[in-house]
């Protein structure tokens, strides 16, 4: 018998998301019937995408998956109001539909964030007593204390008091790294309710990218440690430029380069040219299906978050996307990211806003030999293979589907 799975996300393609059609398509390789009910695609912008128009429902099919649309107030404002507006009107919208317009499930897979998915969700297995497994990607409060998103404590607790109450009521709880399981048995979620479940990268991109790279990527004789991605508060580079500025007279050869926008790009900026420091290069963001070539063409990446106690139990997306690639990591986020990289011999891990830290393992890693480089790529490869990657965690969860069902 066919297992169906309801596959409940406010972001879901076109939109930039994680667990989107790559992971429902490689559901229905497996053999599950997977309806996916998400929202009118809006997000980042807050704009409804071209090609789609606000209505009570819309259907399609994309290759096997068949997805369900619902509306809901399009924003992504930084004020508060339009923000919960758009959360609550998608789990409003999702609740009459998974109620009384969606064929019964056998399964509801639910993704947070937001929080009001994982309310809509357990109300719907409240009236028509069906399993809710519930992915948390994000560990609320604490991400939006930890981001300043919110700041008002009266919130805060009540958040974690419905946080609480989702926790309670649905079937299997599934994080992304084993700090997650501690916290939350720390707050008594029952410990073999709690299955940790690795995310993947975005494989089909990275094993065929497309682009040029620019010519600091093509020249030799310089070793170059790529960040890649977001620049913003939480990424902290600032202890990157001290790093850079501590290594820039001793090795000239070895420069920094970061790829991507965000809030703090234009103060870093001006932060290495307060420096003079000739080592670092910034790189206006590339589409998705470019970054492979820019990671590819690195000698070494790099991660690097804030010190933070949240950040200790998190695990930088990006860490995956580096090892899948196939390149030495310098790892400077403290806590289980930094556990990944030890217990895959993929790269060298320093402690994170340290500059000296840093420093010092940009040195090593730059001053190995071309074989020890090797194996470093070459262990965190097989280590994504075997341990994170798309197949792997889809297969995970596609056992606890099985396992919910059957109960």
């Amino acid at each position: 018998m066919t297992t169906r799975v309801l596959l409940l996300t406010q972001w879901f393609d076109p939109e930039p998301t994680f667990k989107g059609l790559v992971f429902a398509r490689e559901l229905v390789r497996q053999g599950f019937e997977v309806e996916v009910l998400t929202g009118f695609p809006n997000y980042p912008g807050g704009k409804i995408y071209p090609g789609y128009k606000l209505k009570l429902l819309q259907r399609e099919e994309i290759d096997g998956v068949r997805v369900t649309r619902v509306p809901l107030y399009p924003s992504h404002d930084q004020g508060a109001v339009g923000r919960v507006l758009n959360y609550v009107s998608f789990a409003a919208a999702s609740l009459i539909y998974g109620l009384f317009g969606a064929r019964r499930p056998d399964v509801i897979y639910a993704y947070h964030p937001p929080l009001t998915v994982g309310v809509c969700a357990a109300l719907i297995r409240l009236f028509r007593r069906v399993p809710v497994v519930y992915d948390i990607q994000d560990m609320w409060p604490d991400t939006l204390r930890a981001t300043g998103m919110f700041s008002n404590e009266r919130a805060l607790k009540l958040v974690s008091r419905v946080c609480d109450w989702v926790y309670r009521r649905v079937d299997q709880l599934v994080v992304l790294s084993p700090g997650f399981k501690h916290l939350l048995v720390g707050r008594g979620v029952a410990a073999d309710k709690i299955a940790v479940i690795y995310n993947w990268c975005a494989e089909d991109s990275l094993s065929a990218p497309r682009g040029d790279v620019p010519q600091v990527f093509r020249s030799s004789g310089r070793f170059r440690i790529l960040f890649a991605g977001n620049m913003g508060k939480a990424q902290a580079l600032d202890a990157v430029l001290e790093a850079a500025e501590l290594v820039q007279q001793q090795a000239p050869d070895l420069i920094f380069v970061f790829l991507g926008g965000g809030v703090e790009v234009k103060r870093l900026q001006e932060l290495a040219a307060s420096k003079i420091l000739a080592n670092v290069i910034f790189l206006p963001p590339v589409p998705m299906a470019e970054v492979g070539s820019y990671l590819s063409g690195a000698d070494a990446l790099l991660v690097h978050l804030k010190k933070d106690p949240l950040f200790t139990i998190t695990i930088p997306s990006k860490t995956q996307a580096y090892m899948a690639v196939g390149k030495p990591i310098l790892m400077a986020v403290d806590g289980n990211a930094a556990d990944l990289v030890r217990d895959s011999g993929c790269g060298k891990v320093a402690e994170s806003e340290n500059p000296q830290a840093i420093a010092e393992a940009a040195l090593a890693l730059m001053r190995a030999s071309t074989n020890e480089r090797n194996v470093m790529a070459e262990n965190g490869r097989r280590f994504y293979q075997q341990k994170l990657s798309l197949k792997v965690g889809a297969g995970r969860f596609g056992e606890i589907f099985r396992r919910q069902t059957f109960k």
